[in-house]
């Protein structure tokens, strides 16, 4: 399982203040403990400063890239930020997002293609989030389509299979895990991903949904994963999910988070 450790987004308050005052030690700090916690990624995001996002989200991306040696990935749609986030990466990022709405599509693909990046593609269009698993499975197979023949290799796409809040639609975790099977059983190379926490959005105890959604998509085939590493519950899961779902050949990583403590902490 691929983690993409989520916890530098400035939608939350810590963060946004941190980055607002550019203080380096505590941004740096997040991305290190995430690492270690096991994320291979980290998402950076300074979506909630308008006008001074670009600058932002390249300062971010130099200061994580000063304290640790994973790749990042940049959380924008706003084409300016990405591309001086981009040009400052040392190492193949990831970017994140695009989607088949065709403005977004048209503005994003040069940078994507340029900087030669991996790239996050939200199973969505112009007609917006579809509540049917079908309707999703059809978009995912026109970005896939779309996004090869302009070059984008098929190892490099993480589809994103839409995580929607449960609160307001009691029935779209099984659309989410019907998607997860179809792209699964039916576009195979590329990874598929989704933004965990979405789905427990505005409801008591959100870290207990995650954590069992997190368990069902590792059974229906997902890769990767938008998540907080720091729960490490969590990440035991996941080990353990992985093992169930016949993933994890002989255990051995199971056997190798015993032993290195990690499945003790669950």
């Amino acid at each position: 399982m691929y983690i993409i450790g989520e916890r530098i987004n400035s939608s939350t308050r810590a963060i946004a203040s941190a980055i607002a005052e550019q203080n380096k030690h505590f941004i740096q700090q997040i991305a290190i403990d995430q690492i270690e916690a096991g994320a291979h990624s980290i998402d950076l995001n300074a979506g909630t400063f308008g006008e001074r996002e670009a600058p932002l989200l390249a300062w971010l991306a130099e200061c994580v890239q000063e304290a640790t040696a994973v790749p990042l990935c940049i959380d924008s749609p706003n084409p300016i930020a990405l591309e001086q986030a981009l040009a400052v990466t040392r190492q193949k990022p990831i970017v994140n997002s695009i989607t088949l709405e065709n403005i977004r599509y048209k503005e994003l693909i040069p940078l994507i293609t340029y900087y030669k990046t991996s790239v996050i593609a939200l199973c969505l269009d112009d007609t917006g989030i579809s509540a049917k698993a079908e309707r999703r499975f059809e978009i995912a197979c026109r970005l896939v389509d779309k996004l090869s023949n302009d070059g984008v290799d098929l190892r490099d796409i993480y589809l994103d299979v839409m995580a929607q809040p449960i609160g307001s639609d009691s029935g779209s975790g099984r659309v989410l895990l019907d998607t997860v099977r179809a792209v699964k059983e039916g576009i195979p190379g590329v990874h598929i991903c989704c933004g965990l926490s979405n789905v427990s959005f505005g409801l008591p105890h959100r870290r207990l949904l995650n954590q069992a959604l997190a368990v069902a998509l590792v059974t229906c085939g997902i890769d990767t994963l938008i998540a907080d590493p720091l729960d490490q519950k969590l990440m035991a899961l996941l080990g353990a999910a992985k093992v169930i779902a016949g993933s994890d050949k002989y255990c051995c990583q199971y056997i190798k988070e015993y032993r290195d403590g990690r499945l003790l902490k669950a």
